[in-house]
């Protein structure tokens, strides 16, 4: 038991000595679409990012579903220093959704599931001053779906016959942005 008092301890010094930011993607906020994160520094040149992504919403044109909820955390290495220039990641991540992929678009019928990503990230910090930086960001990889196939319009049953669930795996661009980012 005096194990666990010393490893927060422990924990609670390292996160005193590191640089935290709090970030908010300004991009996805003009679609109403929360993207908010945090980044902390794990070592010399290498942080962890984790950012938490959602859509509430029921549709964008009130038939086709777009909600969607999406976890991301990252290991980042800067190639200049921390906060301040060229970075690269890579992550895996974790999503739900109900949502109507994109080569279904134009058709009646969406899905319902969940996945997992395994990808990398580019990005550009830019310093604006001591608390302030903005993170310009790609990424994509590829992610793999389990889902149901319905129809919008409430057919009764599935439109897909798979025994579980069915599967889709695909190389997506899926995350990008401008996050604006506070240092704690």
């Amino acid at each position: 038991m005096k194990k666990v008092p010393a490893l927060l301890v422990l924990l609670f010094c390292v996160q005193m000595q590191s640089q935290t930011f709090v970030k908010f993607n300004g991009a996805t906020a003009l679609l109403l679409i929360p993207n908010i994160g945090i980044e902390t520094s794990i070592g010399e040149k290498t942080t962890f990012s984790a950012d938490v992504m959602a859509s509430f919403w029921e549709s964008f044109n009130g038939n086709d579903p777009m909600k969607f909820i999406t976890i991301t955390p990252e290991i980042r290495y800067h190639f200049k220093e921390k906060y301040n220039g060229f970075y690269v990641g890579g992550h895996v991540g974790a999503d739900k959704y109900e949502i109507q992929k994109w080569n279904y678009w134009n058709t009646n019928k969406y899905e319902d599931g969940f996945g997992y990503r395994i990808g990398a990230t580019v990005g550009y910090n830019l310093k604006l001053n001591d608390k302030f930086l903005l993170d310009f960001f790609v990424g994509g990889g590829w992610h793999q779906g389990f889902y149901h196939g319905y129809y919008i319009d409430g057919t009764p049953g599935r439109y897909e016959t798979a025994a579980n669930w069915n599967k889709s795996g695909e190389w997506l661009p899926y995350r990008g942005g401008v996050m604006i980012s506070y240092k704690l």
